[in-house]
């Protein structure tokens, strides 16, 4: 069974790392910057020594999930294998061609570009620098305009991951009288989409015409946007609320807590933000970058294609179960086991 045990120590590592600051109008200014510790850990194994940067989007470090993952990985690639690792976070959208080409003109030897809003900047940076492995998280290299040979996709099944938080809420929801929950989106995008679009399938399935309440806040960052959506839901019935918009979605945990609901957290196992949470969407992040680098370090880096991460692979799946939760594991269970079977057809579109 798939089920994280990470839980403050794990997410505590990652958001204490040492980071960047990001920089403003131009690649100069970004080299500039103080950069996350570049030294490697003296017992860290003797392997080939390369540089591997990480931009992170404008989410940040704080998210406590999506990015705070990525640099997680970057970190255990540092600790693990030796290579030498360096962040840089990104403040505005403006912020992701300068960052990038930054790291580019110091020949690192990966530049992992931190989601999907990234993808036209990884894709104009990749091809000004051909000889540069490029990878982005939650963007298929074939997807991106101009296809560049140098980029590799790192993709995840977020509706897989959706769809087992939707069951344990389902169940939840039907056993204690509970007929609507909701999900609080950051923008539209597709791996936002698909987590809530697996999440509402999965809940339908385990309590059949369940009403579910969907919004974005259009931000990724501002708690209080995401606190008030979720607040606008409770007070619409919602008992359970399923966050997808990184930092801005602990808001409408916060909401939850408030209001006496239950919580799901994503990317991340959240648990460690009270008992209200219920359980957390996960999608390894952190393990995808460490592969990700290993895979350069040892010259079997392979651009020009993706790498999808699921529930069969372990890639995604559902954090630790509260203890009011717990008597519904079964039926995560199962449905987990359908899931790496193929057994089920998981949308991963609203609406579709």
């Amino acid at each position: 069974m798939f089920i994280s045990s990470k839980r403050v120590a794990a997410l505590g590592l990652a958001l204490t790392a040492l980071v960047v600051t990001g920089c403003g109008s131009d690649g100069e200014k970004a080299a500039s910057t103080p950069a996350a510790s570049e030294s490697t850990d003296a017992a860290a194994p003797a392997g080939k020594k390369i540089k591997v940067g990480l931009v992170t989007d404008i989410g940040g470090l704080n998210d406590r999930s999506f990015n705070a993952l990525a640099n997680k990985g970057l970190e255990d690639a540092k600790t693990q294998l030796g290579v030498d690792g360096r962040v840089i976070t990104s403040k505005s959208n403006s912020d992701y061609i300068p960052n990038l080409s930054s790291l580019a003109q110091q020949k690192y030897d990966l530049i992992v570009g931190v989601g999907f809003l990234m993808a036209d900047a990884v894709d104009t940076v990749a091809k000004k620098f051909p000889e540069t492995n490029f990878a982005i998280i939650d963007f298929p290299q074939a997807g991106l305009k101009g296809k560049p040979k140098n980029v590799r996709g790192l993709l995840f099944k977020e509706n897989e991951a959706g769809y087992l938080a939707g069951t344990i809420a389902g169940a939840y929801a039907k056993a204690n009288g509970i007929d609507t929950i909701s999900s609080v989106g950051g923008q539209k995008i597709p791996p936002v989409d698909a987590y809530i679009a697996g999440y509402q399938a999965g809940a339908e399935a385990a309590s059949p015409g369940i009403k579910t309440l969907n919004a974005y806040s259009q931000d990724f960052v501002d708690q209080a946007k995401c606190k008030e959506i979720a607040l606008d839901q409770i007070d619409r019935g919602s008992g359970i609320v399923f966050q997808v918009a990184g930092q801005c979605g602990l808001g409408s945990l916060d909401a939850a807590k408030e209001k006496g609901k239950l919580g799901i957290g994503v990317d991340a196992d959240q648990g460690y933000l009270g008992d209200h949470i219920l359980t957390s969407a996960l999608k390894k992040i952190d393990v995808a970058v460490l592969e990700t680098i290993k895979s350069v370090q040892d010259d079997a880096f392979k651009p020009g294609e993706d790498q999808v991460f699921d529930v069969k692979s372990e890639g995604v799946g559902i954090g630790e179960v509260s203890a009011a939760g717990a008597e519904f594991q079964a039926a995560v269970d199962e449905a987990q086991a359908k899931i790496a079977a193929g057994e089920l057809d998981i949308p991963d579109t609203v609406g579709k």
